[in-house]
């Protein structure tokens, strides 16, 4: 079956110096090594899981003031992997308006990125803020969807004050405003959206241009109303993401498949949808 994952970093040197200070708190968090690998290696691992590859840029200059995992660097190594990466998501940081637009003008229109992620606890912003419409205004006209992480993340747990992340920036309510402000912007929910599962659950019922992947999460773990959706009245909405490299393939795609969906579900899940509404 093919495998599409929507949401992986480089996991190289200059996504590790991106996150800076942040670095030995993920450690902890993710209880391993928080270290890199040669461009080569990652290649080889998506390889060998049969993973189809969708990287994830990274920019924090606003935050922490680190050099980005910059869009140019991430579709270089897409184009230089063509055969396991088969598509790059953009970084743009809001706080730098002007400068934000034009960048996505860039990423898309020459670097050919398929969209644009987000993530708003570690951007310090909310997306409904309407301070930064003007770029949601120019990706909706750029025809691309963005991916918007939602809920708990592990960038700044444990740190004193989560070094002034704010984790109400990713409540769902958020996605619910933009959704319902850019009707024609496609928009994917990335993680489960703890401690606000029933809320993103919500979002995605209720606004047709919302999708969900569940990323960053031992399936194991999930909540039985999640699992009791996806067999259901989700199973249109839902994708593929790892958040690589935080868990490693094998334990993930076992646990996906202890948890006895059928191989309908798992059709669309790991590929269909993807593939239906990003044209990948």
């Amino acid at each position: 079956m093919r495998i599409i994952d929507l949401h992986c970093y480089p996991n190289t040197k200059p996504w590790i110096e991106c996150q800076g200070p942040y670095v030995d708190a993920l450690a902890r968090y993710w209880k391993r090594e928080w270290t890199w690998k040669e461009e080569e290696a990652v290649a080889a691992e998506f390889k060998e899981n049969g993973i189809e590859a969708c990287l994830v840029a990274l920019d924090l200059s606003t935050t922490i003031a680190t050099p980005p995992c910059s869009n140019d660097y991430v579709a270089g190594m897409r184009d230089r992997n063509r055969n396991v990466i088969i598509g790059a998501w953009g970084a743009v940081e809001p706080a730098m308006g002007e400068l934000a637009i034009r960048e996505a003008r860039h990423a898309v229109s020459d670097l050919g990125m398929i969209g644009f992620h987000f993530h708003p606890i570690m951007q310090h912003f909310s997306v409904d803020d309407r301070r930064y419409y003007p770029l949601f205004e120019e990706i909706t006209a750029l025809k691309v969807p963005v991916m918007i992480d939602v809920g708990m993340t592990g960038m700044g747990a444990g740190m004193p004050g989560g070094m002034g992340a704010k984790t109400r920036h990713a409540h769902p309510a958020a996605i619910d405003e933009l959704a319902a402000d850019f009707p024609d912007l496609t928009i994917i929910m990335a993680h489960p959206g703890y401690p606000w599962i029933d809320e993103t659950t919500v979002v995605a019922l209720h606004k047709a241009n919302v999708y969900w992947e569940m990323s960053g999460w031992g399936p194991r773990y999930l909540p039985a109303q999640i699992i009791r959706d996806m067999r259901g009245r989700l199973q249109d909405k839902m994708l593929f993401g790892s958040d690589y490299p935080s868990i490693p393939y094998p334990r993930l795609l076992r646990e996906w498949n202890e948890l006895g969906f059928k191989d309908e579900f798992l059709e669309k899940f790991f590929h269909g949808t993807a593939e239906r509404v990003l044209g990948l």
